[in-house]
């Protein structure tokens, strides 16, 4: 059974996230571990009221590869924020590593964008059973 309320509450959390990445634009003041961090933390969010919003029990994981799996085994178009793995090295066990996990600078405004297209869709669907299905009072 849909979990609307969960799925709202994740997505709120993500939106907190979310804000935090739009602040984080400066490289010189955010290091691309905490804004990597984000990125994954909104992500991983996302991705579990998605699946809150299918009815599917959710994993207790960060781990982004094994989340959109799971969203894209029920919803295809899911597959379309595969590349969002990439910033599975970014959750908890490599906020203790002092290796990053590339040498690459993270290109901020792309995945700030690619957020908030996931954001934007998993809202659009919780506006959509919200309004198919109203909760009970």
């Amino acid at each position: 059974m849909r979990d609307l309320p969960q799925a709202r509450l994740l997505l709120e959390m993500a939106r907190k996230d979310l804000r935090a990445l739009q602040g984080m634009d400066d490289p010189e003041v955010f290091d691309d571990a905490v804004f990597g961090f984000h990125v994954q933390q909104a992500a991983e969010k996302a991705l579990k009221a998605w699946l809150a919003l299918a009815g599917v029990e959710y994993p207790k994981t960060h781990d982004l590869r094994l989340l959109l799996q799971s969203v894209s085994a029920m919803e295809p178009e899911a597959g379309s924020f595969s590349d969002l793995r990439e910033y599975n090295a970014f959750a908890v066990q490599f906020r203790y590593d002092a290796s990053p996990p590339t040498d690459e600078a993270i290109p901020r405004k792309r995945a700030t964008s690619r957020v908030l297209e996931l954001h934007a869709r998993v809202g659009h669907l919780l506006a959509r059973a919200e309004k198919d299905q109203p909760e009970q009072a």
